[in-house]
């Protein structure tokens, strides 16, 4: 966006096409362009193997000698080498076999929300057709859903809340179903969104009575949103409400007065924004800076069945979230997945979103550029926080084995895995790095006693 662009301007002229007048609308064009620049980029990591190769051959121009040298260090120490004199990447030294699709028609659920953009994006972007997959990307209306056609296999993969695999797993709320975590599909990219008749009432602890939407009780949004509160001295249980309502229907819901706030995904909090009739409290960023929202996982029995499917699905969702979190994609991503197939929503809401320059609903224009981002890594200890949060508020009763869990459900090991098979930088090997939440710091080593360091809890 310019400058001085107005993202409620509704009385700009209707222009027929896209601005450089080769596509049929702007969605076409960003589709396209996004397109060319993911092909861009394989070309280059094509042209960094060939490179490479032609550097060992021009090196060792007999090819017994070559095999010679390959065979004495290793393939990985003359990859390095090779890397610490040129810069390119060698994905020879990574490569991984890639077998036969064991499934290829595959059915994916997705809510809404802009936390799905990986997800989304990598079908109009061809990311899953580029690895051998017909996958059709499925409009969902609520989390409950989302988690009764996972359980009853009528979806192969899906988005996820990220404590949803791990609550589904152990029998919380439904049947226990073995589920996983694959990649996180978004971090921060949420907000406690209030009522415009509330901008007197900033201080939390004038919200008792207050009514409060959030999306799933297994959700980030929830335990967020009772962790805020509660430092305020609130109890989130007995000192104000908390309903679940799905997604889409949040701002139609704060119109009516049936709630007085949300913590909730975009767009909906910018949304409510557009329509005037909320204002950005607070954006979670400012609680957890890199908190997960969103993940994208299947079944363990689908992974079991379908390894090389799995792995392909894996791939794709990696890639798409690679170009989402670059900054110059984002005004063109919001173009691909504002249509009715996939959010349903205003580009304009949607634009504001992923570039972090947004009205807040109380006359500023603000300029968060991490607003919402699109980091895959499914860290473990992100999980073990997660499952505290259970145990703090009554969801899970009694002991929890709470690394079992994490590394049970959360698939780090397999993301770094497909990480370097795509030449993308693993990351480090910590699993469990410790995280900061509203100043307090939380050691996953110690999930029991952080439990009990709070005043307010359920246990």
């Amino acid at each position: 966006m310019t400058p001085d662009f107005d993202p409620y301007d509704a009385d700009r002229p209707l222009r027929l096409g896209c601005a450089c007048g080769q596509h049929r609308s702007d969605a076409e064009h960003a589709t396209t362009t996004l397109r060319e620049r993911s092909q861009a980029a394989d070309f280059e990591s094509e042209a960094s193997r060939f490179v490479e190769a032609a550097l060992v051959k021009a090196l060792f121009p007999q090819d017994a000698l070559r095999r010679r040298f390959l065979k004495a260090v290793g393939r990985r120490t003359a990859s390095a080498a090779i890397a610490s004199v040129l810069p390119v990447a060698s994905l020879q030294a990574m490569a991984q076999d890639k077998g036969p699709i064991e499934k290829k028609d595959l059915k994916i659920g997705f809510i809404p929300i802009t936390c799905a953009t990986p997800l989304i994006m990598a079908h109009p972007l061809g990311f899953y057709s580029k690895q051998g997959l017909n996958v059709e990307v499925v409009k969902t209306a609520g989390w409950a859903l989302i988690r009764d056609k996972m359980i009853n296999k009528e979806y192969d993969a899906t988005h996820f809340l990220s404590p949803m695999p791990l609550a589904i797993s152990m029998g919380l709320g439904s049947t226990a179903t073995p589920m996983n975590v694959a990649t996180i599909q978004n971090t921060n990219g949420q907000a406690i969104t209030l009522s415009v008749k509330h901008k007197d009432k900033r201080d939390p602890k004038d919200w008792k009575g207050f009514k409060f939407a959030v999306p799933f009780e297994y959700s980030m949004h929830n335990f967020l949103l009772r962790y805020y509160v509660a430092e305020a001295g609130l109890d989130p249980d007995r000192d104000i409400q908390i309903r679940v309502v799905p997604p889409p229907e949040m701002v139609a819901n704060l119109r009516a007065g049936n709630i007085d706030g949300f913590l909730g995904p975009d767009p909906f909090n910018q949304r409510a924004v557009f329509e005037e009739l909320g204002f950005i409290h607070l954006l979670t960023k400012d609680l957890w800076n890199g908190h997960p929202c969103c993940a994208f996982g299947t079944s363990t029995e689908f992974i079991q069945k379908n390894p090389n499917t799995f792995a392909a699905l894996f791939r794709a969702v990696l890639t798409s979230a690679a170009m989402a979190r670059e900054a110059r994609n984002r005004e063109l991503i919001a173009k691909v997945i504002a249509p009715q197939q996939y959010l349903n929503q205003p580009e304009a809401v949607i634009a504001q979103v992923l570039t972090g320059k947004f009205a807040d609903g109380l006359g500023k224009v603000q300029n968060v550029p991490d607003r919402a981002d699109f980091d895959p890594i499914p860290w473990q200890s992100m999980a073990v926080w997660m499952l505290s949060q259970m145990k703090r508020w009554g969801y899970v009763k009694g002991d929890v084995n709470y690394r079992q869990i994490a590394e049970r459900v959360f698939l780090l090991t397999d993301a770094r895995k497909q990480m370097a098979a795509l030449d993308m930088k693993p990351p480090a090997a910590n699993a469990y790095p410790k995280i900061t939440v509203m100043g307090k710091v939380f050691d996953p080593a110690k999930p029991d006693e952080y439990v009990a360091s709070f005043a307010i809890k359920r246990t």
